[in-house]
């Protein structure tokens, strides 16, 4: 495990490196999760390991710090990212990103082009969300109250709806940074996430389940140079329910073309 710290009060950012050859690789978590419990499996695939590879718990999240002083807005988890990135001595790496991971990957690339050079991003949040009381995921978190979630029971009420498997990880993430980082994943950015992607000058892949149907604006997308590929045989955790399609779709996305 390495870590380096990310804010001017010292909070620190782990992660878990696999070493290998450039250009490196970096895995980044959604909301109430961790990298190396949901990456693993498929960074060591023979069609992706061989480079070096971060597996980054974002702060409020898995083995990184909790910081309660945090604002765990998105432009905030991209610039934190970006420091560890910097200590790390990543540049130009790809970025491989899941959920709200991506969210926080798009902003990481349009306010530090110079750490990433190509973006997979797993089912990512592109637009702001309406709150949902008594969904399970980020809506649901963001209709609490802040002091509702942490001390009136909300967390309590979430833990119940989520599920022994997310929740293996939702409970290692601090409640404040579990709460902040769903209200602002909620609220997305300004421009939009999906902006900022569109103007994004680098490969982009956009994975998603088959069964979700098309993706909303997907022709804008797509006329701006974003892969989309929708993905048979999974949910939402694209990389864990279905990690041979996952592995040979990022694995093109992420080899240069052949050159003539």
């Amino acid at each position: 495990m390495r870590s380096a710290a990310v804010t001017p009060e010292g909070d620190r950012i782990r992660w878990v490196e696999l070493p290998g050859q450039e250009p490196p690789r970096v895995y980044v978590h959604g909301l109430g999760a961790t990298s190396p419990a949901y990456f693993t499996s498929v960074a060591v695939d023979p069609k992706l390991s061989g480079h070096r590879s971060l597996l980054l718990d974002l702060l409020g999240h898995g083995i990184s710090d909790r910081p309660r002083h945090f604002d765990y807005t998105l432009e905030s988890h991209a610039d934190a990212l970006a420091n560890a990135l910097t200590a790390a001595r990543v540049s130009a790496a790809d970025v491989i990103a899941h959920s709200m991971g991506g969210s926080v990957a798009i902003v990481l690339a349009a306010r530090h082009p110079h750490l990433v050079s190509r973006l997979v991003l797993i089912d990512a949040n592109l637009d702001p969300i309406p709150r949902r009381p008594g969904s399970s995921g980020s809506s649901g978190i963001a209709a609490y109250s802040e002091e509702e979630f942490v001390t009136g029971g909300g967390w309590e009420e979430v833990r119940d709806r989520v599920g022994p498997h997310w929740w293996s990880t939702m409970r290692l993430a601090g409640r404040e940074a579990l709460h902040r980082s769903a209200l602002h994943l909620t609220r997305g950015t300004v421009p939009t996430m999906r902006e900022l992607l569109l103007d994004l000058k680098i490969p982009r892949t956009f994975l998603l389940p088959e069964a979700d149907g098309p993706l909303p604006g997907v022709e804008s997308l797509t006329q701006a140079g974003v892969s989309v590929v929708a993905i048979p045989d999974c949910g939402h955790n694209i990389m864990l329910d279905n990690p041979e399609a996952f592995v040979a779709i990022t694995s093109a996305a992420l080899t240069p073309p052949a050159e003539n």
